[in-house]
């Protein structure tokens, strides 16, 4: 039996929108996170995301986006009471972009929602994929599928999305909540990591750059 991984969290609010992801104590991937928290310690994210020497990039991928999963999941969470259906009967990031959820399995055609049912879904899908062994195996010497990377950057292109809405549509109350430092690390480290390995198309970026440029100019 594997003791839950239990995450110090610097939020005043310990509500996460979904259950926390655990990687298991003791395993390969445990001692990968706490290598990437030691190093993100440094304060130097740009060298913090890079692939440690002599690891396997899948396995690194993976425990990266288990930990912006959680991450996503606690920011969310903070603000879960403003994103209402009446606040966010759409789920956009500013008045260009508008996301309509598809998971190609239980729905295939793209609905028109609001943002914490979309929010939902996508959370609720991004677990899904972190909780099937077949995707993401928590086992050692148990090989990644052939199809890993693909799985990981829609994850992350998804997740990218939460982020993109929480600062077009609720900055106010992470500000109000005094966490807008939390988010903007938060981001920084997911947008230098995504940037390392080329992982979400820019396109899809484009909700955010302003603020992507600001964060990657201060490191230069």
């Amino acid at each position: 039996l594997h003791k839950p991984f239990k995450k110090v969290t610097v939020l005043r609010s310990s509500k996460t929108f979904k259950p926390k992801k655990n990687i298991p104590e003791g395993s390969h991937q445990y001692e990968l996170l706490k290598h990437a928290e030691a190093t993100l310690g440094s304060g130097n994210l740009r060298q913090a995301v890079m692939l440690p020497e002599g690891e396997d990039l899948n396995e690194w991928i993976a425990v990266n986006t288990v930990d912006f999963f959680n991450q996503i999941n606690m920011l969310y969470g903070t603000i879960t009471e403003f994103c209402t259906e009446t606040s966010c009967s759409v789920m956009s990031a500013g008045p260009r972009y508008e996301y309509h959820w598809a998971d190609g399995t239980n729905i295939k055609k793209p609905i028109k929602c609001s943002a914490p049912k979309y929010i939902d879904y996508l959370m609720t899908w991004v677990q899904d994929q972190l909780d099937d062994e077949t995707l993401f195996p928590s086992k050692i010497g148990v090989p990644f599928p052939k199809n890993f990377m693909s799985v990981a950057k829609t994850i992350l292109k998804r997740l990218f999305r939460v982020y993109a809405h929480i600062y077009h549509q609720h900055f106010d109350s992470v500000m109000q909540l005094q966490e807008e430092a939390h988010l903007n690390t938060s981001f920084k480290h997911f947008i230098f990591f995504v940037q390392e390995f080329n992982l979400i198309d820019r396109r899809e970026l484009a909700p955010l750059q302003d603020l992507i440029e600001k964060l990657g100019s201060k490191d230069r």
